[in-house]
């Protein structure tokens, strides 16, 4: 019989109600929230947290982590709106954290987006207030790439910190797939154009530079890593080569594939082995923690694809529990 690791589900979502409730009156009208209440309300274990703790039970030593269902409020909400929002769904976080610590072990900062002053200002609140252990980003942020530097005083506070940012990936189904088409079909926008706009992330923070400046800034990447893990070798190779083939100068004092195990990558694969090697081939088992997306998908289905790593049992450990409190200084 496999051992039974204690687990930190470090990437679950919540839509706390009172939160649920002000955010779809203060974005109605937004095209992003179009249908997005009726599929929040099919997965009532996003705000019901009886329900939540019920599910739970079946899995002895699981915790998780919270952090806010989209929409990104920088999309759905004027400035002065997404900083009451922010602040109203951090409280109820941080509420559910300390009437429930043995389920959960942390919150994660929600933030406004839209207005990085204010951001910046919720984000000191919520980590030495509210004692949250990090904060929520989306990608793209704002419509805007993150190696902007208008968010590099986020990544300055959280490496001063030493806590993490979560990055979730968002792109809506007015995102067509070919240009000669008004919207994206079959869901394409999400299943393969999040995992698109988080490997795109990724790469325009390695090469800018952003990484190489704040080397101990800790990213969690959702989906295991997206595309970099599978496309390693295209992405990071012989990239001297390619830059003077296109005429570019990132400027990197090291080869990208450097970098880009920097980041960390959660294991939300919807229970898929072989998905989970290959990241964990590239990331490591440091750089790897247990992520399942829940409420959405099967938990024992995802438990188990990492249980059924042919990796030390001690790296299964690290990936379970080991890193995330260590991340979460826990």
């Amino acid at each position: 019989m496999a051992k039974q690791f204690p687990k930190i589900d470090i990437f679950t979502h919540i839509l706390p109600d009172k939160y649920r409730k002000a955010l779809y009156k203060k974005a109605q009208g937004s095209l992003y929230m179009e249908g997005l209440e009726n599929h929040h309300n099919a997965i009532p274990a996003l705000f019901d947290i009886e329900l939540r703790l019920s599910t739970m039970k079946g899995y002895e030593g699981l915790r998780q982590v919270l952090t806010i269902i989209s929409p990104p409020l920088e999309m759905v909400a004027n400035p002065s709106d997404a900083v009451e929002l922010a602040k109203m769904a951090n409280e109820e976080m941080a509420g559910v954290v300390a009437k429930y610590p043995d389920h959960f072990v942390a919150g994660v900062a929600c933030l406004p987006m839209n207005d990085i002053d204010a951001a910046l200002k919720e984000a000191e609140r919520a980590i030495e207030a509210l004692n949250m252990k990090g904060v929520l980003i989306y990608t793209p942020c704002n419509g805007k790439p993150l190696d902007s530097p208008e968010f590099f005083p986020l990544y300055e506070m959280m490496t001063k910190y030493d806590l993490p940012i979560w990055l979730h990936p968002t792109r809506g189904a007015d995102t067509p797939d070919y240009k000669n088409e008004s919207h994206s079909k079959y869901r394409i926008f999400q299943t393969v154009g999040w995992l698109y706009e988080t490997t795109v992330a990724m790469m325009r923070l390695v090469l800018s530079g952003t990484l190489a400046r704040y080397p101990s800034l800790k990213i969690i990447t959702h989906h295991c890593g997206a595309m970099v893990p599978y496309f390693a070798a295209r992405l990071c190779g012989e990239h001297k080569a390619l830059e003077k083939a296109a005429g570019i100068n990132t400027g990197l004092s090291k080869p990208p594939v450097e970098y880009f195990k920097l980041f960390y990558a959660d294991t939300a694969l919807s229970g898929y082995t072989p998905g989970l090697m290959c990241g964990y081939a590239f990331f490591g088992a440091e750089h790897m923690v247990f992520g399942s997306d829940l409420p959405f998908g099967n938990i024992e289905r995802k438990i188990a694809s990492v249980e059924q790593m042919d990796i030390p049992e001690l790296h299964k450990h690290q990936i379970f529990e080991g890193n995330a409190k260590r991340l979460l200084h826990i």
